[in-house]
This record gives structure tokens, C-alpha cells and sequence, in this order.
């Protein structure tokens, strides 16, 4: 490793280039687990490894891109950690030392570690010591089995990234790490972390090289390597993509010709890049004529590092809490809130919420939370932001924006967020969002890049004036920030420990599901006693014995025997109606006294049920004070 790091000093390398893109050359289907193919079909594996050297890469990266446990878990494979990853070394080493042996030339083995295929913590739900110890398992494997290096590529997020440094440092002690991010088609981390920011903090973290791989393209890793040269003393690599797929006669096909890619491998190495190679679509023939054009080059390159830091990033507090919103100023001075859920329509025209909204503030509703329909349903219906800013704009009546994350990517969820704050949303409802099992869409795709407990960090960190990757936004998104939560769910161990992680995470009030056994209620406010904020009763009117046994059987609400006796006896709808209604104010007067505001659902769009509830529990002298 000695005599890599001075030859890296000296003049810059060449890696190799992809192996999946080979593999489906030669047939092997798209599903398979490429990774697998070292002990399946190692012949292949090493086949490929061999034609990358004879095209001049003097860096092979094993097969094992994919090989922690949780991607091959969803092969079936996740016992086979140790025998994927000790294969691809060996395959490595065997085509190195057969060209040491047939050309005398050098060739080193890193070993390659992709990211883990989940979310971590606070964006997601698998911990920072599960990541770190699946990264020390797979890089023990491989430093034990002879790698020279490891090299964590097409890193999305820095926290990922940080996890894997901290994994090398115990299970492969003294071997080099080279951090590669990859990033949009601005060139920034797909963190929101611009490439300055990341070299910064991977140097700070113990890399031993920073750079790009993967990405859009030549020209965006470029951008971003030119970024990094002057945030890191460190080496830096540049291994991209060969532009972006294009779909031809069923198969995906890279349009970047070995001319580009040497071109590339040039302007790379003209801005401080010490090391080239390349990752999707790039092939031997890609990588033969990049190393034509570093031979072409006149003189060995040294490169001069330039010492400057980026500026880090500003945050800008939020206003006080009762400053931000009229639910947030009735939170922070321990007044009794009252909300009213109500769903989006299906059609173009939202007139009759907007109506209804002005009625229930006459009432003394103080917000309303509309109820994004992607929370829950896979239906057509209005986008739950259009409701809100449309009640907000012609009633005057503030909402609260029920927003899932079930429907959006990280990219698309701060998108939204900033702009609501840019048309006067206040309140944000951060949900996970149930999958789309019942509508006209049960076929529909869920994304889930983050869950309710990310969606937090998110808006906790937008409010402090910073996106995902700690870039300036320019101000605070000022939201008053509320969850849900559950006190009826059968594994309320796991609500409670969830419940701690968003307020943690900034939680500033919550919403119960409906409530209809108190003594579950009064169990779980004893339960969030260290974590408590302002707790908010969800109160549902019930219309009908079948709508008691749906949310019983089918939601698994925690409904006592009593109240379906009570529905049951209702013998006409007129009559179960009414017994609903009655078992909701009673329900509503029985929680007053443990909770800091009730909500009250608009079951189906029967808003006037929820006025009734609400009327029946507000002196008049109250709803007036509370209404003006």
C-alpha cells in the first residue's frame, strides 16, 4: 500500500469500470444477484475482471457492490455474507496475479461496498449501529481476505457515508478507505450536501480519499470534483457513469462513447482528480480508451491541493412557537385547541369545505386539518395542500396539512414543504402514510423514502432555515410541527418508542387516533410522561354499526364491547346517527381533562356531524369569545 500511495502522489490511475453493465452484456438477467455469480458462475466473474486489466485498469474492484447482509437478505441470501464477499477477493486477486505473472504489471484489489439499500435514522428506520455493524461485517470479510483498499461508492447520504468510516476503523484497521458520493444533475449529494461540504467532512471523518462515481454523467461528476479539489487535501476520484440509460428495444443502453469518457478521463485529471475509472454503462472498451488518453498525457501529473473550507452552513432559528401560527400561540399559552378533520374532494371543486370551514370557525374551531388522501386511501382526490391553502385564502380559517410520506421522494418532500411555507401553510401534520390497499388504485406505487419520524428531522430542519444536506434555504419555514400517534396499537411498546424519536426529532404537539376506550388514553399519556408535549384527542362521530365494525375489525381500533352494543341497538340509520353522535360528545367531555384539545373527525364528508359534536360541548359564551 506504500507503493500505491506513491504512485497516487505521483501520477494518477486508472480503476475499471462496471461490472453489472458487462454482466447484462452477456446475458445474465437484470434480477438476478450479480453478487451471487462469484460462487455460481465464477469463470464469468473473473472472465470480466481479466478483460478490464488487458484494457489497462490498474484498480479492480471486486464483485461485491450489493454484498451486506440487507440486500442479499432480499435474495434469500443474507447467510452468505462471508462467502460472496471472501469470492470476490479472490476472483480479484486471481486476474491481478495472473497479469503480474504473464506482463509483470501491478494491479490492486479494492474492495467494493456499496450503500446498504435502507434508510437510516432520523430518514429512516433501521439504526446507525445496524448500518455500521452491517458495513464492519462485510469490510472485515474483505480485508481478511487480502483487499488492498475498500472503496464505499455511490454513497447517497453523508450520515450513510459517516457509518461506513466508522465501521473501517474497527473491522479493517490501517486499510485505505476511498469515499466516493454520488449526486444529482446539479452536482450536489442526493443529501441536498454540496461536493465541497462532503469532501470537508469525509476528510474530518478519517477517508483516506474522497470523490464521485456513478451520477448523471461526466459532466456532472466534473463539476463536483472541481468542487471537492478545493475542500480536501486528500485524493480525489472520479468514476461516472457513461451518461444516463436510454431505453433501446428492451434494454438499457449508455450513449457515452469511449471518446467521451477518454475526454473525461483528461479534464478530470486536468482539475485534481487521482484517480479515474468509471461505474454504469462503462465498459473494457471505455476503460482502454481512457487509458490511451492518460499515456497521451505529457508529463506525470502532480497536483497541487489547494487548503480552502467551505463557508458552513447558517442556521436561522424559527420564530417562538406562539408566534408561528394561531395553533401554535394556543399550544404555547396551554389553551384548549379544537380541530376539525375533513377529507379533500374528488372532483376540481372544493367550495362546500371551504363553506363548511367558515361554519365550524363560527362554532370556535379554531384550525382545520385536512386530510391528505394519500394518507390513506388510493383514491383520485385533491392534493390536501390545494384544500388548505384554498380554505386558508377564502375563509380565513387557518388549517393544518396533514402530509404523508408514502407518495413522495426526498426531493419531492422538501419541494412541497418549502413551498407551502411560501403560500402561508403554518401547521404541518407529519404522517408515515398507510400503503395504498384500498381505492380505485390498490395497484398504485408507494415510495416511502422517508417515514414519519424522517419527516420530522426534515421540517425540524427546514424551521431551523437548513435542507437535508445542511444548505442555506435562506430563512425559517416557521411551521408549528405535529405527529400522530396511536394509543390503541397492539405493540404500543413500539408506539412509545417511536413517539420518543419524533419528539426528539422536533415534535411540538400530536393527534391521537379516535379514542373510544379511555383507559388506553390515560395509559399512554402515563407512558409519554418524560416525553410529553401538547396531546390532542381524535374524536370519530360514528354514523353506523358498519362503520363500528370497520374501524374495529379492519383499522384494528381499540373500540369497547359497549360501544358496539350501543350502535347495534340503533335500529334505524336515523337512530345510529344520533347514537354516534352522543357516544362522541360523551367521549369528547370524558377526555377534556387529560388532554390539551380535542379534533373531531367530518366522517365521509358529514360536516355537519362535527359541528354537532363540537356545538354540544362549547358554551355559547365560549364558541363566541373563542370565534372572535
Amino acid at each position: 500500500m506504500t507503493r500505491l500511495a506513491e504512485i497516487l502522489s505521483s501520477r494518477p490511475l486508472l480503476a475499471d469500470g462496471a461490472m453489472g453493465t458487462v454482466l447484462y452484456a452477456r446475458g445474465v438477467f437484470i434480477n438476478r444477484c450479480y453478487d451471487e455469480l462469484n460462487l455460481s458462475d465464477p469463470a464469468l466473474i473473473l472472465s470480466v475482471h481479466e478483460e478490464y486489466l488487458q484494457a489497462g485498469a490498474e484498480i479492480l474492484e471486486t464483485n461485491t457492490f450489493g454484498a451486506n447482509r440487507f440486500r442479499l437478505g432480499r435474495y434469500g441470501l443474507g447467510g452468505k455474507v462471508r462467502e460472496i464477499n471472501a469470492a470476490g477477493v479472490k476472483l480479484a486477486r486471481q486476474a491481478a496475479d495472473r497479469l503480474k505473472e504473464k506482463q509483470g504489471g501491478d494491479a490492486w484489489v479494492a474492495g467494493s461496498i456499496g450503500p446498504l439499500g435502507v434508510r437510516l435514522e432520523p430518514l429512516g428506520k433501521t439504526s446507525l449501529e445496524e448500518a455500521r455493524t452491517a458495513f464492519a461485517e462485510q469490510m472485515q470479510i474483505l480485508a481478511e481476505n487480502g483487499a488492498d483498499l475498500l472503496i464505499v461508492e455511490t454513497m447517497p447520504a453523508l450520515n450513510e457515508a459517516r457509518q461506513a468510516l466508522e465501521a473501517a476503523r474497527t473491522a479493517a484497521p490501517g486499510l485505505p478507505v476511498l469515499v466516493m458520493m454520488t449526486v444529482d444533475d446539479e452536482s450536489n449529494c442526493l443529501d441536498g450536501s454540496s461536493p465541497a461540504h462532503a469532501a470537508k467532512l469525509l476528510t474530518e471523518w478519517g477517508a483516506s480519499a474522497v470523490g464521485v462515481n456513478c451520477s448523471t454523467g461526466p459532466t456532472t461528476v466534473l463539476t463536483a470534483i472541481e468542487s471537492m479539489r478545493g475542500a480536501t487535501q486528500l485524493p480525489v476520484a472520479a468514476m461516472p457513469n457513461a451518461g444516463l440509460p436510454r431505453a433501446l428495444e428492451g434494454r438499457n443502453i449508455y450513449l457515452c462513447s469511449p471518446e467521451y469518457m477518454a475526454s473525461f478521463a483528461r479534464r478530470a485529471i486536468a482539475v485534481g482528480a487521482q484517480l479515474v475509472g468509471g461505474c454504469c454503462g462503462t465498459t473494457p472498451n471505455h476503460i482502454r480508451a481512457m487509458r490511451a488518453a492518460m499515456r497521451a498525457l505529457d508529463e506525470p501529473v502532480r497536483v497541487e491541493l489547494p487548503g480552502a473550507e467551505p463557508e458552513p452552513a447558517t442556521e436561522i432559528p424559527p420564530a417562538p412557537l406562539a408566534q408561528r401560527s394561531r395553533l401554535g400561540s394556543l399550544l404555547a399559552e396551554k389553551k384548549f385547541v379544537s380541530l376539525v378533520e375533513i377529507l379533500p374532494p374528488k372532483g376540481i371543486d372544493c367550495s362546500r369545505e371551504i363553506e363548511s370551514a367558515g361554519m365550524l370557525a363560527s362554532l370556535g374551531v379554531h384550525a382545520i386539518d385536512v386530510y391528505d388522501a394519500r394518507h390513506a386511501t388510493a383514491t383520485a382526490r385533491m392534493s390536501g395542500q390545494s384544500v388548505a391553502i384554498q380554505i386558508q385564502q377564502h375563509s380565513g380559517v387557518e388549517t393544518i396539512l396533514r402530509y404523508p410520506c408514502r407518495d413522495r421522494s426526498l426531493l419531492s418532500i422538501q419541494a412541497d414543504l418549502l413551498g407551502a411555507s411560501s403560500i402561508g401553510l403554518r401547521n404541518i401534520l407529519c404522517v408515515t402514510g398507510d400503503p395504498p390497499r384500498a381505492g380505485n388504485y390498490t395497484d398504485a406505487t408507494a415510495v416511502y423514502d422517508i417515514d414519519s419520524i424522517g419527516l420530522v428531522n426534515i421540517v425540524t430542519r427546514l424551521n431551523h432555515g437548513l435542507d437535508v444536506g445542511s444548505n442555506p434555504i435562506g430563512t425559517s419555514t416557521n411551521f408549528t410541527i405535529g405527529v400522530a400517534a396511536n394509543p390503541g396499537v397492539a405493540d404500543i411498546e413500539n408506539e412509545l418508542r417511536r413517539f420518543a424519536y419524533k419528539v426528539e426529532a422536533g415534535a411540538e404537539y400530536a393527534i391521537t387516533q379516535p379514542v373510544f376506550d379511555l383507559r388506553l388514553l390515560e395509559n399512554f399519556l402515563e407512558r409519554i410522561r418524560e416525553h410529553r408535549i401538547p396531546i390532542i384527542a381524535g374524536i370519530w362521530p360514528l354514523l353506523s354499526l358498519r362503520n363500528a365494525e370497520y374501524m374495529k375489525n379492519d383499522l384494528r381500533i381499540s373500540m369497547p364491547e359497549e360501544i358496539m352494543l350501543r350502535m347495534a341497538q340503533a335500529d334505524t340509520p336515523e337512530a345510529a346517527r344520533e347514537e354516534g353522535i352522543r357516544i362522541a360528545r360523551e367521549m369528547l367531555e370524558a377526555v377534556r381533562p387529560y388532554v390539551d384539545g380535542v379534533q373531531v373527525s367530518a366522517p365521509f364528508g358529514h360536516f355537519e356531524v362535527a359541528a354537532e359534536v363540537i356545538a354540544s360541548v362549547l358554551p355559547r359564551g365560549e364558541v363566541q369569545m373563542q370565534a372572535d
